[in-house]
């Protein structure tokens, strides 16, 4: 019987600020974490991504390339973040043709929630377990497969 190649979590090539935590196992790598960014367990973020300022990054989430979030922002438990969207109906290998992400500042992102390749400006909730399919450009609270607007948030 064969042996597995084993490939251990690592945290590496990560420019981080001042005071940032990161509970292993993560597997962390070719990204930027801004000062006091916190990272729960089992997350990934990979390469060509930024965390902003105070950002909270809980447990079980996986952030995938070309993924900008902004400061004081709060990712729940267990969120995915996408950037192929398999517009061939198959995974694409090219990076350049994948979609990227930005997440603006004091965004609250519930668990379980997936984000594809869209914009999300500031003070914004999306609910746990909902798909963001479209750019949201108007502060509030949004939830659902697709995610639509509930309401306003003063």
């Amino acid at each position: 019987m064969a042996e597995p190649k084993v490939i251990k979590t690592k945290i590496v090539d990560v420019s981080c600020g001042e005071n940032v935590v990161i509970i292993e196992p993560s597997n962390i790598y070719g990204c930027k974490l801004h000062d006091g960014v916190f990272v729960g367990p089992f997350v990934e973020i990979q390469k060509n991504t930024v965390v902003g300022a105070r950002t909270k990054i809980q447990s079980h989430t996986f952030i995938c390339e070309y993924v900008n979030i902004g400061e004081d922002c709060f990712i729940g438990h267990g969120v995915m973040f996408a950037n192929d969207l398999f517009k061939s109906g198959k995974p694409d290998p090219d990076p350049q043709s994948w979609g990227k992400t930005r997440i603006a500042d004091h965004v609250t992102i519930g668990s379980n929630a997936t984000i594809l390749s869209v914009s999300i400006c500031s003070d914004v909730v999306i609910g746990a377990g909902s798909v963001v399919t479209k750019d949201i450009t108007e502060k509030g609270i949004y939830a659902g497969n697709p995610a639509r607007k509930l309401r306003d948030l003063p």
